[in-house]
C-alpha cells in the first residue's frame, strides 16, 4: 500500500505555456483544473499554478478526512514550479507569491464550495507586496480581503462581522464605496480585522503562509461536503464520489488601480442564446467582486452599455486594446471547445489573464438556440446539437410567460437576469421561501443579494429578485441553471428586513403580499399578471425536428382529459400510453351512479346502475380516439378498490345519502365492509374484473362501441389496447382476455364493423415480471407501471415515502428517490426479465412504460438499452422524453462503435 502511494500523482502543474494535463481529464482535475491545463497548452496567458487532483479529495475522506502522505512533498514541488515561472517565492518577505485556492469538481458548482484569494499575505508580505507594486493602498486592500475571506472559510468566522467593521470606518469618515478608502484607512481596518479573529478564535489570525495553505486546502476539501454543495449535487444529479479538484495558482490583480479590471464573459448571450459576447467587468476590483454583487459592474460591449443606458465606460471603452486581445482569445476558445464558454478573466495594469473557461451555464431557450446555431455555423453535427440540451432543461419552456397584452403596474425595474415569469408571496429569508414553497405556496425570494447559503431558499421559490448584483451575480447564475425567473440589480428597491417589507417607486410592499417578476425583461409588478402558454417553435422545432429523426423509441403521454390529450398532441405524443378510468369515475356527474353500483346487493343491480355510466364512458373514448386520430389509445381498466369511490365519515354519508337518495345506513355498511387494512394490495385492479366481471364488460363494451362511432364518421381508425392492471398470474390474463374477446365481439358483431384492438396487462407486481411468459401467452403487449412496481418491489408506499427518503438518500443507501428515477438494478431488472421471458413466448410482444419514470431522462435511457417500445408520461414532459430518447438512441449507437 504505501509503495502504491509513493507511485500516485497528486500534482498536475500548469502555466509558462505548458501543462502537465488537458480538458480529457476532467473527471482527474475537475473542469477547472482541466480546462486551465487546456488553456496553458494553447499558449494563452494563463497565470502559472497546479492541481491537486479529486482522487486527493477521495483519499482525504477514505481516510479519516488525512492527505494522502506524500501530498505535501507533491504541493511543495508545484510551488517551486510556480516560483521558478514567476520569479517570486512563497512567504518570501520581500518578494511574495500569493496564490488563489479554488475548488474545482468535474461539474461545474458554481457557488457551493468556497475559494480563497491572496493567500500568502501576513504583516510582513503585505509589506513586502506595497513596495513592490509602489501601492500600498492596493497591499493593505488585499490583506483586507484575505483576512476576511480565510477568516470565513478557512476558521469559519462569521463574514458579516467583517462587513460591520467595514462599514463602521465608511460611516465614520463619509465614504460610500471601497475605493474611497486610502491606504491608511485600509491599514486600520485590517488592525480591526485581526483584533476581530482574535476575539473570535482566542488566537491571533494566522501568519505563516504554509499553515495558511493547508488551511484552505483542507476548507476546499471540507467544502465538498457542506450542506449547500450536498444540495446542489442532490439537484443535479452529481456523485459524491466525484470529489473535488483544488486549484492553487499565483495571484494577478485587478485592483491595482484604473489600468487592472477584473470581469466575467459569456461567449454568447447565456440567457437568448444571441450570438454576442456577453459579460460584465469592474474597474480596480477582484474577481469575488464581480459575482458576489457587492458593486455593479459594467458591461463589456459598448452596445450593451448603450442598449442597457448605463452611463459608465463599458471594457471597450475603457481598455481598448486589452478588450481586443480579450475577444480574440474568447474567439479562440469558443472555437477549440465548439461551445459557448463562460470565461473568468482580470487585467493586471495592462496585461490580460485568463483564470478559467468552461462551458457556460444557460437557460434552456439559450441552450436550444446556440446547439442550432452551432449546428448551422457548421461547428458541431445535428447528432452533437440534440446532445448539446439537457432534456430536463426544456421543462423551463413548458410554461406560461406573461401575457404582452396583460397592463403591468411595475413598481421596480432592474437586470433580466433569468427568463420566465413568476407570480408569488413577498419573502425576504432564504428559509422563509423554503418553509412557504415546501408547503405549496407560491412565493418570490427578495434579497439585497443572494449567498450559496441560499440555495434551498432559491430552490423553492418560483422567482428571485436581488436589489444589488449584476447578470453574472450569484442569483443571476444560480437562477438560469435553476430554470428561476430572477430580476437582479434592481436599484430602485429599498428593502427593510426588520420591518418586512421593501419600498420601490413610492409604493410600500410587505411581507407575503403578493408581486410578478419578468426575468426577459427585469421588472417587478406590483400584484398577479395574467400568463399565457409559450409557443413552441424556432429553434424548439428544428432540435426537436433532429431528434425525432434519430430516436427509436416512441413517446405517448399519460391523459384521460380532452386538455391532456389535446396538450399531449401539441408536445408531439405518438399516443396515449395510459388513460386511467378511475378519473372519469370521480367525475361529480357519475360518481352517484358508482356509488349505486357498489351497493347493489346482485349482478342485476349492479349491471343497471353500470348501464347509466356506460354512455358517460363511451363518450370520454369518442372524444380521446378523434384527438388521438388513428394514433394508439392505451386503455386501463379499473383499478383502485372499490371503497375509495364511497364517503367514509358520517357527516359525509349523510350528505351523500340526501344528495342521492342512497340509503344512509346502507352506505355507511357497505363502506366497512370494504375496508381493507393494506388497500395497496388489495381487493384492486384485476381482481375486480374476476370478482365483478360486469364491470369490466361495461367497460370494454364503451370502449369498443366508441371505436364503431369513431370509425363509422370516416375518421382514422382508432387502435384501441385495452390494459388489464395488476395481473399477477398467467390464469388471470387467460379470463381476463376471454372475458374482453367475447364482449369486444358481440359489440362489434352487433355494429356490423370490423375494429382491430390489443389486449394486454400492466406489470406492477413482481411476480409477473417473473412469469411474464406465462402472461405472454394471453397478452399482446404489456406496460410497466413502474411506480406500483417500485413499490411492491421496495414494500415502500410512495404516498408516505417522503417522510423517509430523504434520509437515505442523505446516507447514500439511495442515490435517487426511485420515485422519480428508476431503480435501475432492482426495478429494472425486474422489467429485462419479463421483457425476455415474454418476447420468448410471443415475440412480437408490444412493451413500454408508463409510469412517472416515463419522463425521466435516466429512466429512459434505460428503456432504450432494454429495448422497450415506447415510453409514456405526462403531457407537459412529452418533449423532454423524446429529446431524451433521441440522446439514448446516441448514445447506445456510440457504444457500438
Amino acid at each position: 500500500m504505501a509503495d502504491t502511494m509513493v507511485k500516485t500523482r497528486w500534482v498536475y502543474a500548469f502555466g509558462g505555456g505548458s501543462a502537465d494535463g488537458d480538458a480529457s481529464m476532467k473527471n482527474l482535475l475537475g473542469g477547472k483544473g482541466a480546462n486551465l491545463a487546456e488553456m496553458s497548452s494553447l499558449g494563452l496567458p494563463v497565470p502559472p499554478g497546479f492541481t491537486i487532483t479529486t482522487e486527493a479529495c477521495n483519499h482525504y475522506y477514505d481516510n479519516g478526512q488525512t492527505y494522502p502522505p506524500n501530498l505535501k512533498d507533491q504541493v511543495a514541488e508545484g510551488l517551486r514550479t510556480v516560483e521558478k515561472i514567476t520569479g517570486k517565492a512563497f512567504g518570501d518577505a520581500s518578494n511574495p507569491l500569493l496564490v488563489s485556492v479554488r475548488s474545482g469538481a468535474r461539474a461545474s458548482m458554481p457557488g457551493m464550495m468556497d475559494t480563497v484569494l491572496n493567500l500568502g499575505l501576513n504583516d510582513e508580505t503585505v509589506e513586502g507586496l506595497a513596495k513592490l507594486s509602489g501601492d500600498r493602498r492596493f497591499a493593505f486592500d488585499s490583506y483586507r480581503r484575505f483576512i476576511q475571506m480565510y477568516s470565513n472559510v478557512v476558521l469559519d468566522l462569521d463574514h458579516h462581522m467583517f462587513e460591520e467593521i467595514l462599514d463602521d470606518h465608511k460611516d465614520r469618515l463619509d465614504i460610500h464605496v471601497d475605493t474611497g478608502l486610502s491606504a491608511e484607512h485600509w491599514e486600520a481596518v485590517v488592525a480591526d480585522y485581526k483584533r476581530a479573529v482574535e476575539d473570535e478564535r482566542g488566537a491571533p489570525f494566522p501568519q505563516d503562509p504554509n499553515e495558511q495553505l493547508w488551511g484552505a486546502v483542507g476548507a476546499v476539501f471540507a467544502s465538498w461536503m457542506n450542506d449547500r454543495a450536498k444540495f446542489y449535487r442532490r439537484m443535479h444529479d452529481i456523485p459524491e464520489s466525484w470529489g473535488t479538484a483544488v486549484n492553487i495558482q499565483s495571484m494577478v490583480f485587478g485592483n491595482m488601480g484604473d489600468g487592472s479590471a477584473t470581469g466575467v464573459a459569456f461567449t454568447r448571450n447565456p440567457s437568448t442564446g444571441d450570438n454576442r459576447l456577453y459579460g460584465e467587468f469592474l474597474i480596480n476590483a477582484q474577481g469575488e467582486d464581480v459575482v458576489a454583487g457587492i458593486r455593479t459592474p459594467q458591461p463589456l460591449t459598448k452596445i450593451a452599455r448603450e442598449e442597457m443606458g448605463d452611463k459608465n465606460p463599458s471594457m471597450e471603452e475603457a481598455l481598448p486594446e486589452v478588450f481586443a486581445q480579450f475577444k480574440d482569445v474568447v474567439g479562440k476558445l469558443e472555437r477549440h471547445y465548439r461551445d459557448m464558454q463562460d470565461i473568468e478573466f482580470t487585467v493586471e495594469q495592462g496585461r490580460l489573464y485568463m483564470l478559467q473557461t468552461r462551458n457556460g451555464k444557460r437557460t434552456a431557450k439559450a441552450a436550444l438556440k446556440v446547439a442550432v446555431d452551432l449546428a448551422t455555423e457548421g461547428l458541431i453535427t445535428k447528432e452533437e446539437a440534440v446532445m448539446r440540451v439537457e432534456p430536463a432543461s426544456l421543462d423551463q419552456l413548458l410554461h406560461p410567460t406573461i401575457d404582452p397584452s396583460s397592463p403591468r403596474d411595475v413598481i421596480a425595474t432592474g437586470l433580466p437576469a433569468s427568463p420566465g415569469a413568476a407570480t408569488g408571496k413577498v419573502v425576504f429569508t432564504a428559509e422563509e421561501a423554503e418553509k412557504l414553497g415546501g408547503s405549496g405556496e407560491a412565493v418570490i425570494l427578495v434579497r439585497e443579494e443572494t449567498s450559496p447559503e441560499d440555495i434551498r431558499g432559491m430552490d423553492a421559490a418560483r422567482g428571485i429578485v436581488t436589489a444589488r448584483g449584476g447578470m453574472t451575480s450569484h442569483a443571476a447564475v444560480v437562477a438560469r441553471g435553476m430554470g428561476r425567473p430572477c430580476v437582479s440589480g434592481a436599484g430602485e428597491i429599498h428593502i427593510d428586513g426588520r420591518a418586512g417589507e421593501f419600498r420601490a417607486r413610492g409604493e410600500v410592499i410587505r411581507a407575503y403580499d403578493v408581486i410578478t417578476i419578468d426575468g426577459s425583461t427585469g421588472q417587478v409588478m406590483k400584484g398577479s399578471v395574467k400568463m399565457i402558454e409559450p409557443e413552441l417553435s424556432g429553434d424548439f422545432g428544428t432540435l426537436m425536428g433532429w431528434a425525432d429523426q434519430v430516436r427509436r423509441l416512441k413517446v405517448r403521454a399519460n391523459a384521460e382529459t380532452a386538455l391532456d390529450a389535446e396538450t399531449a398532441r401539441g408536445f408531439g405524443a405518438e399516443g396515449i400510453g395510459l388513460c386511467r378510468t378511475e378519473h372519469m369515475f370521480f367525475d361529480p356527474a357519475r360518481i352517484a351512479a358508482v356509488r349505486e353500483m357498489i351497493l347493489a346487493d346482485d349482478v342485476a343491480g349492479r349491471k343497471a346502475a353500470l348501464a347509466k355510466i356506460l354512455p358517460m364512458q363511451r363518450k370520454d373514448f369518442v372524444e380521446l380516439f378523434k384527438i388521438m386520430e388513428g394514433l394508439p389509445v392505451t386503455i386501463r381498466l379499473l383499478d383502485p378498490p372499490l371503497h375509495e369511490f364511497l364517503p367514509h365519515t358520517e357527516e359525509d354519508v349523510q350528505a351523500v345519502a340526501q344528495a342521492t337518495g342512497l340509503d344512509a345506513a346502507k352506505l355507511m355498511r357497505r363502506a366497512a365492509e370494504m375496508h381493507e387494512v393494506n388497500p395497496m394490495l388489495g381487493h384492486r385492479g384485476c381482481r375486480l374484473g374476476v370478482s365483478y366481471p360486469e364491470i369490466y364488460e361495461m367497460q370494454v363494451r364503451a370502449i369498443i362501441e366508441a371505436a364503431c362511432e369513431v370509425a363509422a364518421e370516416g375518421r382514422p381508425a382508432p387502435i384501441p389496447e385495452i390494459m388489464h392492471p395488476l395481473v399477477a398470474k398467467g390464469e388471470e390474463m387467460k379470463f381476463l382476455r376471454q372475458l374482453t374477446d367475447r364482449t369486444a365481439k358481440e359489440v362489434l358483431a352487433e355494429k356490423g364493423v370490423t375494429i382491430q384492438y390489443m389486449v394486454g396487462t400492466m406489470v406492477e407486481l413482481p411476480r409477473a415480471a417473473i412469469r411474464a411468459g406465462d402472461l405472454a401467452e394471453h397478452a399482446e403487449f404489456f406496460s410497466f407501471g413502474t411506480n406500483d412496481l417500485t413499490q411492491t418491489t421496495f414494500g415502500i408506499s410512495r404516498d408516505d415515502s417522503g417522510r423517509f427518503l430523504n434520509a437515505y438518500i442523505e446516507k447514500g443507501i439511495f442515490d435517487k428517490d426511485p420515485f422519480v428515477s428508476l431503480d435501475q438494478e432492482g426495478v429494472g431488472d425486474l422489467i429485462k426479465i419479463a421483457a425476455e421471458r415474454g418476447r420468448a413466448v410471443r415475440p412480437d410482444v408490444k412493451l413500454g412504460i408508463c409510469g412517472e419514470h416515463g419522463g425521466d431522462p435516466a429512466s429512459i435511457e434505460f428503456c432504450e438499452k432494454v429495448g422497450l417500445d415506447y415510453v409514456s408520461c405526462s403531457p407537459y414532459r412529452v418533449p423532454i422524453a423524446r429529446l431524451a430518447a433521441a440522446q439514448a438512441a446516441i448514445g447506445e449507437r456510440e457504444k457500438d462503435r
